[in-house]
């Protein structure tokens, strides 16, 4: 591996670095686990983002589908996750990611099919309803974290707000790869700021190993629930979905039509990946967006570089002591970066929706009710309290409430579009992503 196609790797792995370890972060901390569990759950989610990227970028006649993609922990997941943690154990967690992704890589050759049930009006509406349930989170970070003595203090609003300030200024001053990095930069300046303000525990980082072998079922072995099963297997569907777009986007940049062998194979690689996290108690994983814009800033198209970036992720992530650094940021500067990063999803969303069609009223009112109901039932959990338990799991999450009610009222209103045998547009695929 030359220089140049380590350096490049390594701008890969920075630009996602921030988002990869924010969800094992969030979730860890939303199930109270200890220092220990959540060094590991960030290192696992490290070791298994590289596995990820390589198992995509090794192109073969069953999995990978051999662009420059680079794959990490889907936010996707993370209500879902922290939904079916709390009612039914972390076992449940990783029993239902273990199906989703059996699932989708048994299934990949037919999945090509089910894009058509997640047109623009689903997909940006599902991306809309994933910010904007997410946000709550972030906002009571910024405040120091839920059960925080010190919630709402000056010191943790002046570091949330610092964090947000140095992200727009380098957004507004800088270009290319130092824009790309801003939220990692932001993390970082206030981490530092909070250690001089004496709001930074290094201790778990001087009690990590440098070296670990990756455990299987670390928090047990996995149980199944239906309920959680259900939701877990519609989070990877939307995975799917975002994932096509971004391998559509990518085929065009690097001037390979992607056909429907390609994204057989692509799913497939998804489907080990998520597989492989519910082994290793990690997260489903799908192709980041965000590694697009350095493809494009780069203008180096080989998978080579993202075989560097998946071999850096594997090598940082059998060492627990870096991933120990990630635990010691404090909920503020969490807060602060996460606000920024959920309401840019919401804008994600809100450009996908952009292209619909509003001439049909239909589509006007599938992201009516879809984007209610979603956000309902994420600020009024107890909504559906009194369902069965393997119901109320699927639709107590506002991410899962949301997505169910634009699939199914796309059919109801389209239901003939739904079920024409037209291919898969190529320019809307492309936009499918976040």
């Amino acid at each position: 591996m030359n220089s140049k196609v380590f350096s490049l790797g390594f701008q890969h792995v920075m630009a996602m670095y921030a988002g990869a370890i924010l969800v094992p972060l969030l979730v860890g901390r939303a199930l109270n686990l200890t220092p220990e569990q959540l060094a590991y759950l960030v290192a696992i989610d490290l070791l298994t983002c590289g596995i990820a990227t390589l198992l995509q970028a090794w192109k073969n006649k069953y999995f990978g589908i051999g662009l420059p993609v680079v794959l990490g922990a889907s936010f996707v997941a993370l209500s879902p996750m922290i939904a079916i943690g709390s009612q039914y154990g972390i076992p449940a967690i990783y029993g239902s990611i273990i199906v989703a992704g059996l699932f989708i890589f048994l299934f990949a050759r037919y999945l090509g099919k089910l894009v058509k049930f997640f047109p623009l009006v689903v997909t940006g509406t599902v991306v809309v309803i994933i910010g904007l349930s997410l946000i709550p989170s972030g906002v009571r970070n910024m405040a120091g974290g839920a059960g925080n003595p010190d919630f709402g203090s000056l010191d943790n609003l002046i570091l949330s707000m610092g964090v947000i300030a140095i992200i727009l200024i380098i957004n507004r001053f800088f270009k290319g790869y130092v824009r790309s990095l801003s939220v990692l930069l932001g993390i970082v300046a206030g981490t530092a700021l909070a250690a001089m303000m004496g709001k930074v525990d290094f201790h778990g980082v001087l009690e990590a190993s440098w070296f670990r072998i990756p455990q299987p079922f670390y928090f047990g072995a996995p149980s199944f629930e239906i309920g959680a099963t259900l939701t877990m297997l519609i989070v990877g569907l939307v995975i799917v979905v975002e994932s096509t777009g971004v391998f559509f986007a990518l085929g065009e940049i690097c001037d390979r039509p992607v056909t429907q062998d390609d994204l057989t194979r692509g799913y497939r690689a998804e489907g080990l990946a998520i597989t492989l996290g519910g082994i290793f108690n990690a997260f489903p994983y799908n192709t980041f967006a965000q590694n697009i814009g350095l493809v494009q800033l780069s203008q180096n198209k080989s998978t080579n570089v993202v075989v560097a970036a998946g071999s850096i992720l594997v090598f940082l992530g059998l060492i627990p002591k870096i991933a120990a650094l990630a635990t010691i940021i404090p909920a503020p500067v969490l807060g602060g970066a996460t606000v920024v990063l959920f309401g840019m999803v919401v804008s994600s969303g809100i450009k996908m929706l952009g292209s619909v069609d509003y001439t049909n009223q239909h589509n006007a009112l599938i992201i009516a009710c879809s984007i209610s109901l979603g956000l309902g039932s994420t600020v009024v959990p107890e909504l559906f309290s009194q369902l069965p338990p393997s119901l109320r799991i699927i639709v107590s999450d506002g991410v899962i409430t949301g997505s169910l009610t634009a699939i199914f009222m796309n059919l109801f209103f389209n239901f003939r579009t739904v079920l024409a045998p037209a291919p898969l547009q190529h320019e809307e695929a492309k936009e499918a992503h976040v």
